[in-house]
């Protein structure tokens, strides 16, 4: 971490662009703690270059990070068997406290899971592309020099991306209605009412649940609802909470340990994506609201 005790002005200048800095890796990497050592290593190379030398350090910030976060990206997909796309993507969990005012706008600029999940399916060139020029505005010949392509080449891997996202994320409903199919998605599974579940998933609906054994996947609205109505009468009845910005629940055993995140992804009144942890191990590393 940089000494800003001083009043030396480069850690000053790379405190002002931390918070940034963060935001574009993991969006690139989708792991806080990947964020975090991003950056982190982004500030042990500017220590020890001549700053006198960098015109503009903002653009020379983000095209490290960048390129390191590339480098994590060609990583994962080198070695497959420790890749971190083996596990659903960090899920940062806050209070649900109901219904306010700001409510939609909170969700809407919110990193979503569902944005995460569609990011984990590019490869690490047309996520860079897309990530530094649709969501931080970066210049096409900036981002064509991190990754070594000339600049039409960048152009298209971003619009292949973007092409990609688009398809794969609708516009997703409103804070309040998103509850609302959610808590209907919730009572009919503690009921074990198989039509009332179907009315509320999506047909294509992707339920993906972590254990300590691996990641299942469950596609269609028929599979999932059969899968919850087996749970009937077991339901979570945990707390309400925001998963990545959009709704959960959060559930504990009696003891008090966690015993269950779910997220869900509403688009166009109904549930498009189902996301359960239920691996005690990566409960226990999650940062967690108590049992109300």
């Amino acid at each position: 971490m940089p000494d800003t005790s001083t009043t030396d002005p480069v850690a000053e200048a790379f405190e002002a662009e931390r918070g940034r800095l963060r935001a574009v890796a993991y969006r690139m990497l989708g792991s806080h703690a990947d964020a975090e050592d991003a950056v982190q290593e982004a500030w042990l190379r500017l220590s020890r270059q001549d700053t006198a030398a960098i015109h503009n350090l903002a653009g020379w910030l983000t095209t490290v990070v960048g390129r390191i976060s590339l480098d994590v990206l060609r990583s994962r997909q080198a070695h497959p068997a420790t890749s971190y796309d083996d596990r659903l993507p960090e899920l940062v969990v806050t209070v649900d406290d109901g219904p306010a005012p700001e409510d939609d706008v909170a969700l809407a600029d919110s990193v979503g899971l569902a944005l995460l999940v569609v990011l984990d399916s590019l490869g690490p060139s047309e996520r860079l592309a897309f990530v530094l020029h649709d969501l931080f505005a970066v210049p096409f010949d900036e981002i064509s020099r991190i990754l070594g392509k000339s600049t039409a080449a960048t152009k298209m891997l971003a619009s292949r991306a973007r092409r990609k996202v688009h398809t794969a994320q609708r516009p997703a409903s409103g804070g309040r209605e998103q509850r609302a199919v959610v808590q209907a998605f919730l009572a009919a599974a503690r009921h074990g009412d198989f039509e009332g579940l179907l009315r509320v998933l999506d047909p294509e609906v992707r339920l993906t649940v972590e254990t300590p054994d691996g990641v299942a996947v469950v596609l269609g609205a028929t599979q999932v609802a059969a899968r919850a109505r087996l749970s009937a009468g077991t339901a979570p009845r945990g707390r309400a909470a925001l998963v990545n910005g959009e709704p959960g629940i959060v559930s504990w055993h009696e003891d008090g340990t966690p015993l269950s995140v779910m997220a869900f992804t509403v688009a166009e009144g109904r549930i498009a994506r189902i996301a359960v942890v239920i691996d005690p191990a990566r409960l226990a590393s999650m940062d967690l609201p108590g049992p109300v």
